[in-house]
């Protein structure tokens, strides 16, 4: 082959190679634009973004916010099966294993003690917004993002836990902070 036919092939070569790289790209922007094979289906089990005040906005005889402030909290109103609930919510706390530090249990309502490493409030005046023995997934910044019935898989409700705390890992930072006795 002379150097005149070479450089054209070497050309086309390149052009194919170029628009073999840049087809995922391609097919990704169509996909994106107009929705094309993108599934529609969420991942969570509960009510996305119920519409619950901010926890610092609780009607609470004690604000329970800076108590729980930089955790994710399970919160949950202890209602008729208030003993059952408590001790569901505890084992699921527990089932969580190394992330279980960075989540916090509140106990609303009910009478009595509270199982170990939940913190317990009371309604000031039971809120218009709140059904009997609700569940509830509040971020670090005191936001509701998830909302469960009463009888609730307590199964669904650690997988959406657990997603949760794998997409938000802790800052550096926040860890920092408690080796050094925050």
């Amino acid at each position: 082959m002379t150097m005149a036919h070479a450089t054209p092939y070497g050309r086309l070569k390149l052009a194919a190679l170029l628009l073999f790289l840049s087809l995922p790209v391609l097919v990704a922007t169509v996909m994106a634009l107009w929705r094309v094979g993108i599934p529609e289906g969420r991942t969570a089990h509960g009510e996305l973004a119920p519409e619950v005040p901010v926890l610092a906005d609780w009607p609470l005889a004690t604000p329970m916010a800076p108590m729980v402030s930089g955790d994710w909290v399970l919160a949950f109103d202890c209602g008729e099966r208030c003993d059952e609930l408590s001790d569901q919510w505890w084992r699921l706390h527990r089932a969580l294993g190394s992330d279980a530090p960075r989540v916090s249990r509140l106990r609303v309502g009910g009478v009595g003690d509270a199982l170990p490493g939940a913190v317990v409030g009371q309604w000031v005046e039971r809120p218009t917004w709140l059904e009997s023995d609700r569940v509830w997934v509040i971020d670090p910044r005191g936001q509701v993002v998830l909302g469960y019935e009463p009888e609730a898989d307590p199964y669904a409700v650690k997988a959406d836990l657990e997603r949760l705390l794998r997409m938000n890992p802790e800052a550096p930072w926040q860890a920092d902070q408690e080796l050094a006795g925050r």
